[in-house]
């Protein structure tokens, strides 16, 4: 037989790592048997382990002292038969031994047998559990498919498959963070990096999220070959935030969220089916939600505005029918995130009615908010003044018709929209600040939804995450405490709701989708 090396590690650069643990086996099998077996002796070939805990045995018998435990997926190399055993090479503890023959799987690395690994590969992938096995497959599938079929739909398979189950492999880390060690978990952990796989830890919100680096995705992003699904699977992935490593400077978070907008763009293909659509466009409120921001911090009013617009377009582009239990999950927590920021689109607007509000910029980089009576000589002091280091919406200013309170909406962190109240009582004005919920700052909104007549009661809608769920909540508030006298999960059943509240926050919030 003949045989090329460097052309056949030359494929494996197109793969990345993944199959370099298997391709050391062939490779060291089909050398070994080049120059070590006649014409007429069979070529040594690769053995893939198809179950988990199979005994190593010093010799073919069942009863022989146990060298060490294997676990599916991994490669040995075959170098003989006695019985109903094989007697096998492991390379990676460089150790010989004997196993039985029903659980080995044979793999040549040969294009004829390249059908039957991919449909083997395709049925493997989706049994949770035998991610290293169907990575192990995968593997086989390259060494195996001609340099032509990897870049195209067999290729684009393989690498949907590879980044399908290190994803599950990666959620199952995570689910098992902090629990005892689990011999299966880490020993399908260790076999999926010998395979390539290499997985990341990240932190959000003090817990530990393991994460699949993303290899195989970034590679079926440039396969022409790649279906749109299979597209948008790899750039859903890639985008996830919680996977991210965040960069520490706003203007490079900006940068990076910039480019996972982008790479989405490009998944967001017409060919997709409604939910797939619904997915990337869910994902695409988020990130755009995150640019408008960023942008509103650097003072950036046309362009947050721009960015904010095009959130709440995607979000607007969903239909909740199309989305399963998962991913209605993932529209809500989109929709609580854009509706915080959504005021970064509303135009400006002039000051109106018997109490406005001015910014300014402290010396030490706050804006301060202050209170005013627009009838009042322009040197005057205000009448409240209150800082944040996060964004002031003043177009969110919103007073009661008896000139006695004032709602306008602050966001201090991303993601996290503030109530804040200006109120006036018997020993003057104070300012009091009503949180989404009563939270650590996460993802979550405080609005302003209309005035009683009266000026003593303000409508507000509050929504925020909590314990991976959203919980949203329409109230009838006090203003002199800003305590609920009423509270109820749909706005319809509050009357107050129906009679009085206002018409742009009727028109323009997300809080009734």
């Amino acid at each position: 037989m003949s045989f090329k090396p460097k052309t056949r590690w030359a494929r494996y650069l197109w793969a990345g790592t993944l199959a370099i643990a298997l391709a050391a086996t062939l490779y060291t099998a089909t050398v070994r048997a080049a120059t070590t077996t006649t014409a007429s002796a069979p070529a040594a070939a690769v053995g893939l382990v198809t179950r988990d805990k199979v005994v190593l045995r010093a010799a073919p018998s069942d009863s022989a002292a146990s060298q060490t435990l294997l676990w599916r997926g991994e490669a040995l190399e075959i170098r003989g038969a006695q019985g109903d055993f094989l007697q096998v090479w492991d390379h990676h503890r460089e150790r010989g031994g004997y196993v039985r023959a029903t659980q080995l799987m044979r793999v040549a690395g040969d294009a004829a047998e390249a059908p039957q690994l991919l449909a083997l590969m395709s049925f493997v992938s989706e049994q949770p559990g035998a991610e290293p096995l169907g990575l192990a497959l995968a593997a086989a599938a390259i060494q195996a498919l001609p340099t032509a079929a990897l870049q195209g739909p067999p290729g684009a398979a393989v690498m949907d498959a590879i980044g399908r189950q290190a994803e599950r492999l990666a959620e199952r880390a995570t689910a098992g963070t902090g629990r005892a060690d689990d011999p299966l978990l880490t020993a399908h952990l260790d076999v999926a990096r010998r395979h390539g796989v290499e997985l990341t830890t990240r932190e959000q919100d003090g817990r530990m999220n393991i994460c699949y680096e993303g290899d195989a995705w970034r590679r079926l992003l440039v396969l022409p070959a790649a279906s749109a699904e299979q597209k948008a699977r790899a750039a859903l992935a890639l985008t996830r935030a919680e996977c991210l490593e965040q960069p520490a400077r706003i203007a490079d978070r900006e940068a990076l969220d910039e480019g996972l907008a982008d790479l989405l763009a490009h998944a967001d293909a017409p060919a997709l089916v409604p939910h797939w659509r619904a997915r990337i466009a869910t994902r695409q409120a988020e990130v755009w939600s995150r640019i408008a921001y960023a942008r509103a911090q650097r003072n950036q009013a046309d362009t947050a505005r721009q960015a904010a617009q095009r959130a709440i377009d995607a979000i607007g582009r969903i239909e909740k029918a199309e989305l399963v239990d998962d991913d209605l999950a993932r529209f809500h927590a989109a929709a609580v995130r854009v509706n915080a920021v959504r005021w970064a689109a509303a135009p400006a607007v002039p000051a109106s009615g018997r109490l406005t509000v001015a910014t300014r910029r402290a010396d030490d980089g706050q804006t301060c908010v202050s209170l005013r009576d627009p009838k009042a000589k322009a040197d005057a002091p205000a009448l409240a003044e209150r800082c944040s280091w996060g964004q002031v919406w003043a177009a969110s200013a919103a007073p009661n018709r008896e000139g006695t309170a004032l709602a306008l909406a602050v966001q201090p962190v991303d993601g996290w929209r503030e109530l804040w109240v200006f109120r006036k009582d018997a020993s003057g004005w104070a300012v009091q600040v009503l949180p989404p919920a009563a939270l650590q700052p996460g993802t979550g909104y405080a609005e302003f939804a209309g005035w009683e007549p009266g000026g003593q009661r303000m409508l507000v809608a509050r929504e925020a995450l909590a314990e991976g769920k959203t919980i949203r909540r329409f109230e009838v508030v006090k203003v002199a405490t800003l305590t609920p006298e009423r509270t109820a999960f749909d706005a319809e059943a509050l009357g107050p709701f129906s009679r009085w509240p206002d018409a742009a926050w009727k028109r323009e919030s997300l809080a009734l989708r």
